[in-house]
């Protein structure tokens, strides 16, 4: 028997994280579209996923999680950094900490400034509102009916309130809105959760009655090995499932979602990209686009580590007792906890303009190495970042096997004025000025990182060297922008091609001030917008 034709669909969506749920939910909502959406990782079924404390749990499971490194980072001690990523429905908002911010106003018109028109502050709010589903209601900064929950938490640990008490004392005002008319203060987060469960790209945008729309196909365990292209056009896509390789050609659009490093990967795989660089490993080069995984930035942060006399952290809490009180008594109790359950923005001294350039989390366990390496006794950890980093790092090939990972060159505090390190330093300091409050005395034990509280600032210069890690926002390789360097433009379409486009976090030409994962929903948001536009064209 001749083998059945590949089915027919509109849009190929490579890339089933935050950004590919929106997608896949928004322009399934037309019937007449046909759209299917793959994903290299598996269902998002495993229980520690939808528990939020569960994330301790998800730290060493590489079934969902591609755990990247970067290559060794000469202004780190030559240390390689850990970098998880979401590899599952929902991405990495399947296992990041549900922290729900967005940045600073003044991020977005600097994207605007830099050429992405369109992205203004102004123009993005509404896609912002129209996402949220805030359970304290709407107003003019916020929406309430959107798919994506965003809650205030069930369960807070003492040591997270002493934590905000701590920071006011050392000078930050309380902010209970770090999304609201300012962002600077201390405070606790609102969270992507729902009913006390993680409320994941993949709970809010792909439920059960979008996952069962009949012009909807979701595949998971699929490697998207490379874009097809005929006459400069993306004709499909290559994939590999357990049952074998196929070729899907898609009639409207392919949309690439699969983040900072998958996306910049595919497309240098299709032969977009650096010209020498493809063809050193064999790849046709369709378009000659240098641009293409230059302009990577990551928030770099410091930890700061303290010994608690009272046994109330989350080191050593019962495993069997968190489980009775979230899944016997109804979601109550640590379960519900997404550890940084505390936080703030603060404004250094050396900040160039009135937007905050430091965030804390705060949490209420001693966490080394990412939390990785279990401590013994009981404590607190201070995460400090500076925000708008200088540094430029730069994610290249390293064969033409979508198999073989990236090389991931970050180039933490590579910056030439040595700005960047000048501003961990301040992390350090306004940590340590935090945790040394009244707030904090009648738990206060032993310093453990940094081992002693009267380092000098060269001597916190090797304390970062040492133990800065990333707090995971990648972003910026696939950068958004009108100029010839832009890999995309402000509709985000792939130049020098047709019928591409990436729409993720590897679009955003700078960081924004804060957690990544709600500006990443919002440009998918917008995109589907776009996309649509474009369709009835």
């Amino acid at each position: 028997m001749p083998p059945r034709p590949a089915p027919v669909y509109d849009y190929i969506i490579v890339g089933a994280g935050s950004a590919g749920c929106v997608l896949a939910h928004r322009l399934s909502a037309d019937s007449d579209v046909r759209v299917l959406l793959l994903e290299a990782g598996p269902n998002d079924t495993h229980p520690f996923i939808h528990m939020p404390a569960g994330l301790a749990k998800l730290v060493q499971r590489t079934d969902v999680n591609w755990n990247d490194v970067t290559a060794p980072e000469a202004a780190l001690d030559g240390r390689t950094l850990w970098w998880p990523r979401g590899k599952v429905l929902g991405g990495s908002s399947s296992i990041n900490a549900m922290c729900y911010t967005r940045g600073a106003p003044g991020d977005y018109d600097d994207w605007a400034a830099q050429g992405a028109q369109g992205w203004a502050w102004a123009d993005v709010l509404p896609w912002f509102r129209l996402s949220e589903g805030n359970v304290r209601g709407a107003d003019a900064l916020h929406g309430a009916d959107g798919p994506l929950t965003v809650s205030d938490l069930r369960h807070v640990n003492p040591l997270s309130r002493m934590f905000v008490e701590a920071a006011q004392q050392a000078g930050l005002v309380a902010n209970e809105d770090f999304n609201g008319s300012t962002q600077a203060g201390a405070g606790l987060y609102q969270v992507t959760q729902r009913d006390g469960a993680r409320c994941s790209a993949a709970t809010a945008y792909l439920d059960r009655a979008t996952r069962a729309r009949p012009n909807l196909t979701i595949q998971t365990g699929a490697v998207v090995s490379r874009v097809t292209f005929e006459h400069g056009r993306a004709t499909g896509v290559v994939y590999a499932t357990g049952r074998g390789a196929f070729h899907q050609p898609a009639l409207r659009e392919v949309l690439l979602c699969g983040g900072t490093i998958n996306s910049p990967q595919l497309l240098m795989l299709s032969g977009i990209g650096p010209a020498m660089d493809l063809r050193r490993h064999g790849v046709q080069v369709v378009h000659d686009a240098p641009g293409v995984g230059a302009n990577l930035q990551d928030h770099l942060d410091i930890c700061t580590l303290v010994q608690s006399t009272r046994r109330i952290s989350y080191d050593r809490i019962s495993d069997a007792a968190v489980a009775w009180d979230y899944f016997v008594r109804g979601r109550r109790g640590a379960g519900t906890s997404n550890l940084a359950e505390a936080g703030g923005f603060w404004r250094s001294p050396l900040a160039p303009d009135a937007r905050p350039d430091v965030q804390f989390h705060f949490v209420p366990a001693m966490l080394d190495d990412h939390g990785r390496k279990r401590l013994p006794g009981d404590g607190y950890t201070l995460h400090a970042c500076f925000l708008r980093p200088r540094s430029r790092g730069r994610i290249r090939l390293v064969s033409n096997r979508v198999g073989d990972r990236v090389r991931i060159q970050a180039n933490y505090l590579g910056d030439a004025e040595g700005f960047d390190l000048k501003m961990m330093v301040e992390c350090a300091k306004i940590s340590r000025t935090i945790l040394g409050q009244s707030a904090f005395d009648d738990v206060r034990g032993a310093p453990i990182f940094p081992a002693r509280d009267d380092l000098s600032d060269a001597e916190l210069e090797a304390f970062v060297r040492a133990k800065a890690e990333s707090i995971y926002h990648p972003v910026g390789t696939c950068r958004m922008g009108s100029d010839d360097e832009a890999v995309v433009d402000p509709q985000l379409r792939v130049r020098g091609v047709d019928g591409l486009r990436v729409v993720d976090a590897s679009v955003m030409p700078t960081l924004p001030s804060g957690n990544t994962n709600a500006p990443v929903i919002m440009v998918a948001e917008r995109a589907a917008e776009l996309i649509r536009r474009a369709g009835d064209a």
